[in-house]
């Protein structure tokens, strides 16, 4: 004798299990997005164009904030960071408004930076004397500015780093408002994904000094 068993049949889709489908869809997404978001990765445009030619007004990155927990900020390095109060008041601004710049990595901690016109030079134990530093990333406007004769030597401080602008003579950066803190760092530039044509990874790092 054959056995028969009861198949299942289809249920219908209540609302009430629609919207519980839909809440917990959002709270596990919200469960995995938002540690990322908040601790690993986070957006970023640019905004202006102190970093031209390497990154253009509106570029959107994706910025790394592990890897600075795990090493040091290195030179060449192209960091997010909060303006530090100096900054704001350089550009007018509230100096309890949070503002963040794009700027790239020149001066280590206990460096000296001498900034000569378009020339850098670092002091530091391995160079006594000076290293000009070569850096083909920079673009220089050909229009004489303020910065064509800019002149400024600072020493670094423990966790100060000095930075500054690929487009060095339309660049508000440590030459004007001096070393950025260590803490104000907020990450390194990981991604390029917008404009699709300049996609890449660690876009604008340069290491070969």
């Amino acid at each position: 004798m054959e056995s028969h068993q009861n198949k299942p049949q289809n249920q219908p889709v209540t609302p009430q299990s629609f919207i519980k489908e839909v809440l917990i869809v959002i709270a596990l997404s919200l469960v995995i997005v938002l540690p990322i978001r908040i601790y690993i990765a986070q957006p970023f445009v640019v905004s202006g164009d102190s970093m031209d030619s390497t990154f253009k007004n509106n570029n959107y990155l994706i910025i790394d904030e592990v890897t600075y927990r795990l090493h040091e900020p290195q030179r060449g390095d192209v960091i997010i960071f909060k303006v530090p109060p100096t900054g704001l008041i350089l550009q007018k601004e509230d100096v309890n408004k949070t503002v963040f710049y794009i700027k790239r990595i020149i001066g280590l901690p206990g460096e000296t930076v001498e900034v000569n016109g378009d020339e850098v030079k670092i002091y530091n134990d391995a160079n006594p004397k000076g290293m000009v530093l070569k850096e083909p990333y920079i673009y220089i406007n050909t229009t004489p500015s303020g910065f064509s004769s800019l002149y400024k030597k600072m020493t670094l401080k423990t966790g100060e780093y000095f930075v500054m602008g690929d487009n060095r003579h339309n660049s508000a950066d440590s030459r004007l408002w001096g070393s950025l803190p260590r803490e104000n760092i907020k990450g390194r530039a990981v991604f390029r994904l917008f404009p699709i044509t300049g996609i890449s990874v660690f876009p604008g790092e340069y290491n070969s000094y």
